[in-house]
């Protein structure tokens, strides 16, 4: 097998370094917190010796609640808005995100986001144009639906850790949430996630969904078989599904990852020494990095 490009999410890895670590535990000589950018670097570090990819993206949020995706469902992320359209982020994580950005700057890794899109959807369009095999890596159980074991698309899920990632293949998917993962948008939908604000059908969980998608496809094959009165419904599911027809058609785009985004001009190769070892030294000295940095630049080396 070729090596893999890693397709970063990136803001899910930082987020899981920020919370992960103690901030009292990663600190410059003047107090400032940097337990994000160690946590995320050494994560990175570990899964290019783990992986052995000759190719690295990391996927930013340049839209975090696109505003077509709340045209859509209005609930979508509204949770997590701070104000206006603000994500509610921790001040002192937030503060972290620049300085890592100019990290991987320094060391050669692309780092980008796309407006009008999340990095779900970056991830999405490089798992889709990118020459396979591709490693999507997150904690968002929403790109479960990027698996393809014929185009040769896993993700590493890290939603307990990049120590304890799941290598997932079709067959986990499956075994995960009874689906394939072409339908894991459609029982997304069914199904909800508070998370992300997805109210879901009404009494329609995990099981049933599954159930549904297994006999009659996605929502689309299921909302024109709630036409047919052959169709085999229980009378109580087609009353939950038929008053949320309008919900789930709009549903449906807003859980799907977008695979056509316009991603700007890129370099994937992964460097084996830093693209610029000045920028790198200096970063390291100012925000105590020094050790993280070390492992990272270690690991591109192997």
């Amino acid at each position: 097998m070729s090596q893999p490009l890693l397709a970063v999410d990136a803001p899910s890895l930082y987020f899981r370094a920020f919370h992960g670590i103690p901030e009292k535990a990663a600190q410059t000589a003047d107090g400032e917190p940097v337990n994000a950018i160690r946590g995320f670097l050494d994560m990175l570090a570990q899964l290019i010796r783990t992986r052995r990819p000759d190719r690295l993206v990391c996927a930013l949020d340049a839209d975090w609640r696109p505003a077509w995706r709340v045209d859509l469902v209005p609930s979508y992320k509204q949770h997590r808005v701070a104000h206006g359209d603000v994500e509610e982020v921790p001040s002192s994580l937030e503060k972290q995100v620049p300085v890592l950005l100019d990290v991987l700057a320094a060391i050669g890794i692309p780092a980008f986001g796309v407006p009008g899109y999340e990095a779900d959807d970056v991830l999405g369009t490089l798992a889709a144009t990118q020459p396979a095999p591709v490693e999507v890596v997150s904690g968002d159980r929403d790109l479960f639906q990027l698996v393809d074991d014929t185009r040769g698309t896993r993700l590493l899920y890290c939603g307990r850790g990049v120590a304890k990632l799941e290598d997932a293949d079709e067959a986990l998917v499956i075994a995960k949430y009874g689906v394939e993962a072409r339908w894991y948008a459609d029982f997304a939908a069914m199904r909800g996630d508070a998370s992300d604000g997805l109210p879901g059908v009404a009494g329609v969980g995990e099981k049933t969904a599954a159930r549904l998608i297994e006999r009659y496809g996605g929502v689309e094959q299921i909302l024109a078989a709630l036409d047919d009165p052959d169709a085999g419904f229980a009378p109580g599911v087609r009353t939950k599904l038929d008053v949320s027809r309008d919900y789930l058609a709009r549903a449906l785009p807003v859980c799907k990852v977008v695979l056509d985004v316009p991603l700007p001009s890129f370099d994937s190769r992964l460097p084996s020494s830093p693209l610029d070892e000045k920028s790198l030294l200096t970063l390291a000295e100012r925000w105590n990095l020094a050790g993280s940095a070390r492992r990272l630049v270690d690991a591109l080396a192997l």
